[in-house]
């Protein structure tokens, strides 16, 4: 296996641009890649990089979903004169092994629309290549591709790409998830239901892996345990909502008028063939203790209630004095009060400091309006280190942070 250094190029989906860097620095820490970055994503859809070997591409591409592909990156310029003398000055010795292997040019563009006889004179440039192989449209044995970045706004495309790369593909991402777990298909979900790649990504940032314990606190439906349970991780959750858990709340599809006696956390984790991973979901009041002080978890991934569609409540009652009969007790539903969301969030940090492993992550959505947009406004906990806060904007004046904490020390008694 090749173990030399080599450039690589990553190409990203263009949605949730500000989650791409905090999945990917997940994966590469939770792999333990070293890497050397030569031009990180901001907003536009690449990253270039160094790697040590090929296998750390299958490492980082067997976990991202907001990667599409990765490319061996042959030669990049700003423009086509210089491109081609560098892909010249590389082909030589390093595609050797490629050399008699059938294969096939991709033409790809971003922000911008060539024909097919515009892509397929953009190919012939290429016919210098020392390749002796037949072209093969379908499923070549070398994938090679072309590609030329316009910028981001399509209202105003330059005469001439800002960047162009040529390299030889490796390998996809995990975009086919996405469309696995889409919400349109599964059989329970709520109005809250997270979407399936939001989940993915938080269960990326929170590194779950194969025999980790995760817990999501305010399970709702459940996603953040379809998302976990897919990498590997055994899942449970609690959530203070009886009737959700139980699949008794009124449909979200406006086409159900009402909810099959088998719709429920367990049918989803059934229906992906995950259920082995799915250990349970309690009702339980979260502000309330219901664990042992031994539980150890590997990860907390959460999405509590902001109040919006979802209401904030606990255990509580307005009246002083109040008892409850011996006769009562049986069918006594508690009544609830507001559970404000300063402490929730006090809560959260508080039982993740106090229940995660050393380095273990809690990772959860944080609220916020847009003009209060300040680290200041952000929880902490003095064992908890923020490594990474994602911003996806709701409407004109909300917003809301996916926080990413790792436990760094035990909570002093």
């Amino acid at each position: 296996m090749d173990t030399k250094w080599k450039k690589y190029l990553f190409w990203f989906a263009h949605e949730h641009v500000d989650f791409r860097i905090a999945e990917m620095e997940s994966i590469l820490d939770m792999f333990k890649i070293t890497s050397r970055t030569i031009l990180k994503p901001k907003e536009h859809p690449f990253w270039i990089v160094e790697l040590p070997s090929i296998n750390c591409v299958y490492q980082i591409a067997s976990r991202s979903v907001s990667l599409r592909y990765c490319l061996e990156l042959w030669a990049m310029s700003k423009d086509i004169e210089t491109l081609h003398s560098c892909l010249k000055s590389y082909t030589n010795e390093n595609i050797e092994h490629y050399r008699k292997q059938s294969f096939k040019i991709n033409v790809k563009t971003f922000c911008k629309h060539f024909s097919q006889k515009d892509k397929v004179g953009k190919i012939e440039l290429f016919n210098y290549l020392p390749l002796e192989g037949s072209v093969k449209l379908n499923n070549p044995e070398l994938n090679l591709y072309y590609f030329e970045y316009y910028g981001l706004d399509p209202n105003c495309i330059p005469q001439k790409p800002f960047h162009l790369f040529f390299g030889r593909w490796i390998i996809d991402g995990q975009r086919d998830l996405i469309q696995k777990f889409s919400l349109k298909t599964r059989k329970f979900i709520g109005n809250t239901s997270m979407d399936p790649q939001l989940s993915l990504m938080m269960a990326n940032q929170a590194q779950v892996q194969n025999g980790d314990l995760v817990l999501d606190p305010f399970v709702g439906t459940g996603s953040l345990l379809i998302a976990a349970s897919q990498f590997g991780g055994y899942t449970l959750g609690t959530d203070i909502d009886y009737l959700m858990l139980h699949g008794r709340t009124r449909p979200s599809r406006i086409s159900q008028k009402s909810r099959d006696i088998d719709e429920n956390v367990a049918a989803n984790m059934n229906q992906y063939g995950i259920t082995s991973y799915f250990v349970d979901v309690v009702v339980a009041d979260f502000s309330c203790q219901l664990w042992r002080d031994t539980l150890s978890l590997d990860a907390i991934i959460t999405d509590p209630p902001y109040g919006v569609r979802e209401s904030t409540e606990r255990v509580g009652s307005t009246k002083t004095g109040s008892t409850i009969e011996a006769h009562q007790i049986e069918t006594h539903i508690p009544s609830k009060v507001v559970y404000d969301l300063n402490e929730i969030f006090q809560d959260l940090l508080n039982f993740s400091a106090k229940h995660l492993k050393i380095n273990g992550r809690l990772v959860c959505w944080f609220p916020l309006f847009t003009e209060d947009h300040s680290e200041e406004f952000v929880p902490t906990n003095s064992c908890l280190q923020l490594l990474a806060s994602s911003e996806q904007i709701l409407s004109a004046n909300t917003s809301r942070l996916l926080l990413t904490y790792r436990k760094v020390r035990e909570p002093q008694l």
